[in-house]
């Protein structure tokens, strides 16, 4: 196949091209804007492959967009370009009203209009991926809540949307829009919703590796409240092989969450950070000195759990790692990766090739 990616240069893009470029024989397209999350480098290891292709574009940009589907002709999209950041996004949700909602749009209707064009074979096997979050939920009962854990339940792909931040709500608006070209148009969608990803590559605004680096260099390791909220943990390179298998088998119409049945309150997640970080980078005190508790974020969500039954049972993926053996391997990964660690720090790695044609 011809497979488009947008979003290919962010943290879960990127692993979705390196395990496409890897683990199959498909060609890739990467789309990507190149925002201050999106960096080339971690696509080093597969840029040089003749599989491989990028485009620097804003999917935003319909023109730009019917250019790259007129030139590459895929047999998929797999859509993950997204702003993603809940605290950017209560500073500024204009980037995120555009990116995800007007910017899912956009796509949507380049690719539908892409699609009627083509003849009937390849119409029928067709498929747009549309690669979504867990927040679109909003909160479940938290242990602390309840007297019986056996009644704290699980997102299921049948759960109501209930979005609390403006990062989650734009999301669970391009949700609707892409279920809505299914119904209306014939468009043959795939949505999956996700737990939080962790493992290489990360863009370090995100908790895991904010908190690597930050005990690496000395500085306090925040902890918003009093780090009970919950979250479900998933590897991103389980998380790529899930996505997969949801664009190669899974039927049209549907929706699939994906977890990594790792849930974990976020300050044990932090002091197993630095426990890990005692063994493999020892200093003289213990990195849990370092942990500093912050106000918390307006309207944070206390907790969220998958329910990943239905991706197990109907396309029979589930993930390798646990948390331990994926978080062991995300530390190792930082400590090992200083010069794309520095990049990210310096600014450095925003220098990257601003390619106004897509290189075919």
């Amino acid at each position: 196949m011809k497979i488009l990616v947008t979003g290919g240069a962010g943290f879960i893009g990127s692993a979705v091209v390196r395990h496409i470029i890897n683990d199959t024989q498909h060609r890739v397209m990467n789309v990507d804007k190149l925002t201050y999350a999106g960096n080339l480098a971690s696509l080093a290891t597969v840029s040089a492959n003749s599989r491989y292709t990028f485009a620097q574009a804003d999917i935003a940009n319909s023109e730009a967009l019917a250019a790259i589907f007129s030139a590459f002709q895929p047999d998929a999209v797999m859509h993950l370009a997204a702003e993603s950041h809940v605290d950017r996004s209560i500073a500024g949700p204009a980037d995120f009203i555009h990116s995800n909602i007007i910017g899912t749009y956009a796509l949507l209707e380049v690719a539908r209009r892409y699609w009627n064009s083509l003849d009937p074979t390849r119409k029928a096997t067709f498929r747009f991926q549309h690669i979504s979050t867990d927040e679109v939920y909003g909160d479940l009962p938290h242990p602390d809540e309840v007297r019986d854990d056996t009644a704290l339940a699980l997102f299921k792909e049948s759960t109501a949307y209930r979005p609390s931040s403006p990062y989650s709500a734009s999301k669970a608006a391009s949700d609707h829009l892409v279920r809505a070209w299914f119904r209306t148009y014939g468009l043959p969608t795939l949505v999956s919703n996700c737990s939080n990803n962790y493992g290489p590559y990360h863009f370090p605004e995100k908790l895991i590796p904010l908190t690597i680096l930050n005990a690496l260099a000395g500085k306090p390791l925040p902890v918003y409240g009093n780090g009970d909220q919950i979250r479900d943990w998933l590897y991103v390179e389980d998380h790529a092989r899930a996505l997969y298998a949801v664009l190669t088998r899974g039927l049209p119409g549907e929706s699939w969450n994906i977890g990594g049945h790792n849930e974990m309150r976020n300050l044990e997640v932090v002091e197993t950070l630095c426990d890990l970080l005692d063994e493999l980078a020892p200093k003289r005190d213990s990195y849990r000195q370092q942990i500093t508790f912050v106000a918390d974020r307006p309207g944070h969500d206390r907790r969220y759990a998958i329910d990943a039954g239905k991706i197990q049972r109907e396309l029979g993926w589930t993930p390798s790692e646990t948390f331990a053996s994926g978080l062991r391997k995300t530390v190792r990964w930082y400590l090992d990766n200083q010069q794309w660690v520095g990049d990210i720090q310096t600014g450095d790695y925003r220098q990257q090739p601003q390619l106004a044609e897509p290189q075919l």
